[in-house]
């Protein structure tokens, strides 16, 4: 009886769990458009190249847009939606914000100096 119970259970168990949440929201983010911008910790590289503290979160983070990028003053605000993908607003506080901006993890980048070394190893 005992068995039968921990068969019918398990099925349940699994059914009430969500889904796996991304570690944290470091890292290198891309837009289609061609923008990046990166985040470690509390430090992040806007999309304009400014460097800059903001409010970190694992799963969320915010800043305000320096004055000398467009949009200055306003806010953005960054939710952690997978592994792979961030939804951005910018707007006074995060209940006014506008809309939602898809951003994904950027591909892991190759630097020429390696692809160079990797062409002469093989043309040896």
């Amino acid at each position: 009886m005992r068995s039968r119970s921990i068969c019918l259970a398990a099925p349940l168990a699994v059914a009430f769990v969500g889904p796996a949440v991304a570690d944290a929201i470091d890292g290198n983010w891309c837009h289609v458009d061609g923008r990046r911008f990166t985040i470690r910790g509390p430090a992040i590289t806007t999309p304009a190249g400014n460097s800059l503290q903001g409010n970190y979160e694992r799963h969320y983070f915010s800043y305000p847009i320096p004055a000398s990028e467009p949009r200055a003053g306003e806010t953005v605000f960054m939710t952690l939606m997978g592994e792979y993908l961030v939804h951005l607003r910018v707007g006074k506080d995060s209940a006014s914000s506008g809309p939602v901006e898809e951003w994904k993890r950027c591909a892991p980048s190759i630097s020429r100096r390696n692809v160079d070394h990797a062409a002469e190893r093989s043309a040896s």
